[in-house]
């Protein structure tokens, strides 16, 4: 990298501080911190939806795998979120939208002490906030990576830059700093990502090149089933999608609430399951021909950040670095953001009754929260090495234990599962994380399918088999809250919420 690609570097540090000066004017509560006042239009929730959805982890973990596996990558990951964000669409993404309507929320938990008890509600939520921190790490520990690579900067310090730009646009706009940052990002990858392709069409030769790579590939490499990426792996990381991408992963759940009306975020949902289907295809495809053009890397997860280090030329490596920046800035954000609103609205109240009991929190709270948990991920992230690395802490650690935590919550919205209470919910997180636990530490030689499967499918059977089991009554409150978010018509013809989040 020269002088020019630091001042293309200078230029997105610019466009995030006048996007987020810009955002600023737009916040003056905590509804507009946290849920963008419930004005998100629908185009600008589903592309942040999309970008908060997977970080700079792709372009190093993830191109890791391409490297080295090939196009399964995409049909354990790309493909499998676009099903389940679409099946989404109609199922919960509307869903979340009519409890901010309804309910006033702010925070996705904020319902489970309507929907539960508030003894669930901290359950669920101290464990998310716990597991969130470690991912978020790794985030950033996969963001440090690729600026060492590009740069030569010590991880450390990559790791610090990161999060001292993501603290500021998230301390001062919020989600909607946090959305619209999404969108200036979103426009700065579409231009790396169509330059990477060029450069690796004009290195093989044109576009002939590009469509018969894979003749100069390994035969394996284009086998859809490879270990250890199995039939049963992707299947359930179909199941573990449909929980994260729907709302399961906080931030997502977010970019719902945030929308106006319940079809808004039925078509935001829609926006991002097109985007996740086209668009990794043109993500992938430099990953994928990379073995033709570098064979040997010794670090395939380096594989990107090395060829865009020797096919572009200067100015557009600055680029690309930046378009791989943005992707972990737009999910960590997002992620903070979320974690913010559970801790303010959910947790602090039930810790400090007096001073937060009516469940209101100042800016001020909330900004201070933003800065302790970005600081406590960044002090993970310098730490990634000791839990397994980047790739193991985001497809075994998060994998196997965002389904214990977020099958309440998700299923909870569903009137299918009405008769699933405080004991359903309570009893699947215990045996999901126990699963987990059990499968990773006690049992030698389990694969990873078997580890992030069994502890999400043993959550789902306790939860569905608890509320078939039980007799007692539904409570009245709880089947007006799931009639309530049917349809946008019920939602909103009250004007004024129907049921409150806490007895007072």
């Amino acid at each position: 990298m020269n002088g020019i690609d630091y001042v293309v570097m200078a230029l997105y540090a610019l466009m995030i501080v006048i996007i987020t000066l810009w955002a600023m004017r737009k916040v003056g509560s905590t509804k507009d911190f946290f849920a963008a006042g419930g004005k998100m239009p629908w185009w600008l929730s589903g592309i942040s939806h999309h970008m908060s959805g997977y970080s700079a982890a792709v372009f190093v973990a993830y191109a890791g795998v391409a490297y080295s596996y090939g196009i399964t990558i995409y049909f354990w990951w790309a493909l499998p979120i676009s099903i389940a964000v679409f099946l989404g669409s109609f199922i919960f993404a509307p869903r979340w939208a009519r409890l901010r309507i309804h309910m006033h929320i702010e925070s996705p938990m904020e319902y489970l002490a309507t929907r539960y008890n508030v003894p669930t509600q901290q359950l669920l939520a101290w464990s998310g906030v716990l597991l969130k921190t470690f991912d978020v790490g790794a985030k950033w520990a996969a963001i440090a990576i690729i600026i060492n690579v590009f740069t030569g900067l010590d991880t450390v310090y990559g790791i610090a830059i990161s999060g001292i730009l993501c603290l500021f646009y998230t301390v001062m706009g919020g989600l909607w700093a946090d959305a619209c940052n999404d969108f200036g990002q979103f426009v700065v990858q579409f231009i790396a990502a169509i330059v990477m392709v060029a450069a690796v069409a004009a290195h093989l030769g044109g576009l002939h090149g590009l469509l018969t790579v894979w003749d100069r590939l390994p035969p394996a490499h284009t086998q859809i089933i490879r270990e250890p990426y199995t039939l049963g792996f992707m299947l359930a990381y179909f199941v573990i999608y449909t929980l994260s991408y729907n709302g399961g992963t906080w931030n997502l759940a977010q970019r719902f609430i945030a929308s106006p009306r319940g079809r808004d975020a039925h078509k935001a949902a829609l926006l991002s399951a097109v985007l996740y289907l086209v668009w990794p295809l043109v993500l992938f495809y430099p990953m994928w021909a990379a073995p033709v053009l570098f064979p040997g890397i010794a670090d395939p997860s380096q594989s990107y950040s090395v060829m865009a280090m020797h096919l572009l030329p200067n100015g557009l490596i600055g680029l690309v670095l930046v378009a791989m920046f943005a992707h972990t800035l737009s999910m960590t954000s997002s992620d903070s953001n979320a974690i913010t609103a559970v801790v303010t609205r959910d947790i602090l109240p039930v810790l400090f009754p007096r001073r937060f009991g009516n469940g209101q929190s100042s800016l001020v709270v909330a900004r201070v929260t933003v800065v302790a948990f970005i600081v406590t991920t960044l002090l993970i992230a310098v730490n990634a090495g000791r839990f397994g690395g980047v790739l193991t802490l985001l497809i075994i650690w998060f994998g196997g234990l965002v389904g214990p935590i977020s099958i309440p919550m998700l299923l909870g919205l569903l009137p299918w599962f009405r008769k699933c209470g405080p004991l359903a919910a309570i009893g699947s997180w215990a045996v999901g994380i126990v699963a987990f636990f059990v499968v990773k530490f006690a049992i030698p030689g389990m694969s990873t399918t078997e580890v992030v499967a069994i502890p999400v499918l043993s959550s789902l059977i306790v939860y569905a088999l608890a509320g078939l089991c039980r007799r007692s009554p539904v409570s009245p409150q709880v089947d007006t809250l799931l009639a309530a978010l049917n349809q946008d018509q019920a939602a909103l013809s009250a004007g004024r919420p129907a049921v409150a989040l806490r007895k007072s």
